[in-house]
């Protein structure tokens, strides 16, 4: 990602373009990080302030647009995906199907979480509703909710208070990540105590 982000920044007058397509690699599974994009963007902006929405709306349309391109790659290719030597090396049938088992019992509530948690479970997420034919409106208004909450704030907040930003981002994932994992664990640990034997 270093080299990545050097790039970026070295190319000042294409950037808005360079991390568009960064983050339409991204959805395809490549391991590249969608807030570090977007921090370098804000920072980028801050130097930069008359590219403020072109670098806004490449990072903005890249991050949603990456979504849409996860979700239709697990549709279109459903089980398949796992004979494409390419996917199954970048995430496990057993991640999306771990995944797939929250969004089911949750629904949209795993995608709007989901989409705070990095790691590669969001596109394992956003895979998983391409496997199980999840309606495509129904995904493209909730992930348009989630995507615009997550690229405005950091966006903004990096924009504002400058990169110490990234080290509260990541604790805040951990957190996030943290409190869904007890939650969900929670559930089920009451769901089988309360179930009849």
């Amino acid at each position: 990602m270093d080299a990545i982000v050097g790039f970026v920044q070295h190319n000042v007058a294409y950037a808005p373009f360079i991390v568009f397509g960064l983050l339409m690699l991204a959805g395809l599974s490549l391991p590249i990080s969608e807030d570090l994009l977007i921090i370098v963007s804000a920072l980028l902006a801050v130097k930069h302030p008359d590219m403020v929405v072109s670098l806004f709306l490449g990072v903005y349309l890249g991050a949603y647009l990456s979504d849409l391109e996860s979700y239709w790659v697990g549709r279109i290719l459903g089980r398949r995906l796992w004979k494409v030597k390419f996917f199954a090396k970048l995430i496990s049938e057993k991640s999306v199907q771990s995944i797939g088992a929250y969004y089911e019992r949750y629904g949209t509530f795993t995608l709007l979480l989901g989409r705070f948690i990095p790691f590669g479970v969001r596109n394992a997420l956003f895979l998983s509703a391409g496997l199980s034919r999840m309606h495509f409106g129904k995904f493209a208004l909730t992930d348009w909710a989630a995507c615009t909450m997550t690229n405005v704030a950091l966006f903004s907040l990096t924009y504002f208070y400058g990169e110490g930003v990234f080290e509260y981002v990541r604790q805040g994932n951990f957190i996030i990540f943290g409190v869904f994992s007890l939650v969900v664990g929670g559930f089920f640990l009451l769901r089988k105590r309360c179930s009849p034997v």
